[in-house]
């Protein structure tokens, strides 16, 4: 008996299906492109714009030293104590704006500091109001770290 090789018929597709297949493939690859794009986007400004925006916000509380009626030294030094939180938030914002690793470690512990610090001083409503952002913040600079981690190089 005589040794013949066995071989698979080759397929042939025709030219405007395999031409349609390669746009197909093409126009998902760009869709999940800008996807990816779009996300990568909101991850990445969503926790610096909520931080500028719990800065602003826990400035209003600076306010409440103007209804005390002191004279205008006494007055600009109480509020400038009273921003202390604030400057505090924008530093912690300014580091976190390059190493997001970072954001995620220190709004994390800016929540975690405020709530042991005013335990049982305030209904619960006021701890997850200033808690709350910060915890957010920090899950979202924890989430953009880890995205741009997979952009990265391996080395």
């Amino acid at each position: 008996m005589g040794e013949e090789s066995f071989r698979l018929p080759e397929l042939r597709f025709p030219p405007v299906a395999t031409q349609h297949a390669l746009r197909r493939s093409k126009s998902l690859a760009t869709r999940r492109s800008a996807m990816n794009r779009h996300v990568g986007g909101l991850l990445y400004w969503s926790p610096r714009i909520l931080g500028i925006l719990f800065a602003a916000f826990i400035s209003i509380f600076a306010l409440d030293v103007f209804s005390e009626h002191l004279p205008f030294g006494r007055t600009m030094l109480a509020l400038a104590l009273h921003l202390i939180p604030t400057a505090i938030v924008l530093m912690v914002l300014l580091i976190s704006w390059r190493w997001e690793w970072m954001g995620a470690i220190s709004y994390f512990s800016l929540g975690v500091i405020y709530i042991v610090s005013m335990w049982k001083r305030f209904p619960l409503v006021t701890y997850v109001a200033i808690s709350g952002p910060a915890f957010l913040i920090g899950v979202l600079f924890l989430f953009d770290w880890i995205r741009r981690g997979e952009l990265r190089p391996q080395h």
